[in-house]
């Protein structure tokens, strides 16, 4: 039979419910917010296909999918395989594709009876706006709004055995299999790299690290990959300015500075993101520039001889080679970052000093789309923060600056849903760390993400990463 007459065939068979349960477990694979177009099962195939997870050569992913749904059916009638020569075949190590982690979130959302599934939405209502907890939300949604809101990953499981342990404590017994599998495979694998893509057997024993996660490994230990061993990795410094009424009132040209609605979110998401990669977070709401400078300071007369690395967020309004303190004075950029150079702070010489900054860099629309800036706001659906790029880091090895948009061009924040770039960046970092990417592979797919993004009237956006790295820079979640 024909390669495409056969997904076709295969994919007419597969129901709504079956179809969200292969779009679950393909996640590490295709994010999450890249599924959201997929409505069939052609087009998750046409998806997996663009990712070379399913070839003519190669279904053994397919196989998986179909193989982990229980369509042995499928299996048997279109791919020519039994359920005995699958089992085997997982028993084979570095040969399962879907991770263990994401195998046991699906196991349990099939042995979740109605009942239950209420339950998890009730003690889940803290966490999870109602709204998003409707009636016919399933059990992998849930887990998907879960992960989005950083309270479930894969070394992130206590809000999930807390509401098992209530529910049913039946459903310990698969996280529990998983966190000792995960156990014994960190014991039995060579260094301290992330565990990755770990995959799932039926057995302890059999399992093994598979190829991508030797291969992060070696990068961990080979000269050049930045250190990341430390507990905390180093300190993570947010500044979230939202309320800019001084500024309003004590600096004539700010007088029609808008509030920053929507920067919390920014906020929340970053502190949960960089927790969940061993951060040490401290957040500073509504900074002066001259007490975002003190406190700069004093991270640097601080000794960090046990991190290694900073990191330093700054979401506020600017302008041309500034950032806006809540007051409406200046601190210029330059002058921040510089405070960590090597002869300020020997600590952290050598060392990653990584900054992001949620702020336009100018006035400019991208594409030349004409819409108001956040000093003359009449737009509620998206804002603006205002600067311009001049020379942002010092001439010195291992900083990264990460700039929301290019050269004299706005950036755009939800007052619902947060930043266009931070929002990017978090989700990227989240999918991405565990899978082992590098810091400037993970930037560029945020450049990617923004840029295809546009407001009502088209304005576009473009981060920019500028940095003096001289290796490549991992997060690994262990």
């Amino acid at each position: 039979m024909d390669f495409n007459d056969c997904l076709y065939d295969i994919g007419e068979q597969l129901d709504s419910d079956e179809l969200a349960s292969l779009k679950f477990l393909s996640q590490d694979f295709i994010p999450q917010r890249k599924q959201e177009p997929i409505k069939d099962a052609l087009m998750l195939f046409q998806r997996l296909q663009e990712k070379r997870m399913l070839e003519e050569s190669n279904l053994s992913f397919l196989k998986e999918l179909l193989f982990r749904i229980n369509r042995l059916d499928l299996l048997v009638k279109h791919l020519g395989t039994s359920k005995e020569e699958m089992t085997k075949e997982l028993q084979t190590p570095g040969r399962a594709q879907i991770s263990a982690y994401r195998v046991m979130l699906f196991q349990i959302s099939e042995d979740v009876t109605k009942t239950e599934l209420k339950a998890f939405k009730f003690l889940l209502s803290q966490e999870i706006a109602k709204c998003k907890l409707d009636d016919d939300m399933t059990l992998l949604d849930i887990f998907i709004e879960m992960e989005k809101r950083v309270i479930l990953g894969k070394r992130n499981l206590d809000t999930l055995k807390k509401i098992c342990d209530q529910v049913n404590k039946s459903l310990l017994k698969k996280i529990n299999h998983y966190e000792e599998l995960t156990r014994k495979v960190s014991q039995s694998c060579v260094g301290k790299g992330s565990l990755g893509m770990l995959s799932v057997w039926d057995s302890p024993s059999q399992q093994c690290c598979e190829s991508r996660e030797q291969d992060s490994q070696s990068q961990q230990t080979s000269n050049k990959v930045y250190r990341m061993e430390s507990k905390p990795r180093g300190y993570c410094v947010i500044f979230n300015n939202y309320d800019f009424s001084i500024a309003r009132k004590q600096v004539p040209k700010l007088h029609s500075m808008k509030n920053r609605n929507g920067t919390d979110l920014d906020a929340v998401a970053l502190k949960n993101t960089f927790s969940e990669l061993h951060f040490e977070v401290m957040i500073y709401k509504d900074s002066t520039a001259g007490k975002i400078c003190e406190i700069l300071k004093s991270y640097q007369s601080m000794d960090h001889s046990n991190k290694d690395c900073f990191m330093c967020c700054i979401l506020s309004h600017g302008d041309k080679g500034i950032i806006y303190g809540c007051d409406g004075q200046e601190a210029p950029i330059y002058e921040l970052t510089s405070y960590f150079i090597g002869s300020k702070c020997p600590s952290l010489a050598g060392k990653p000093k990584i900054f992001f900054i949620q702020a336009c860099q100018g006035d400019n629309y991208q594409k030349g789309i004409a819409v108001e800036t956040d000093s003359e706001q009449k737009e509620d659906y998206l804002e603006m923060d205002s600067l311009l790029q001049k020379t942002y880091i010092p001439d010195e090895a291992d900083f990264l600056l990460g700039m929301a948009t290019v050269n004299n061009c706005v950036s755009y924040r939800n007052p619902m849903e947060g930043t266009w770039y931070i929002q990017s960046l978090c989700q990227s970092l989240r999918e991405r760390c565990p899978r082992g990417e590098d810091i400037l592979t993970i930037l560029t797919e945020v450049n990617f993400e923004v840029s295809n993004k546009d407001d009502k009237k088209n304005g576009k956006q473009m981060p920019q990463p500028t940095f003096t790295l001289r290796k490549k820079l991992f997060f690994p979640l262990n």
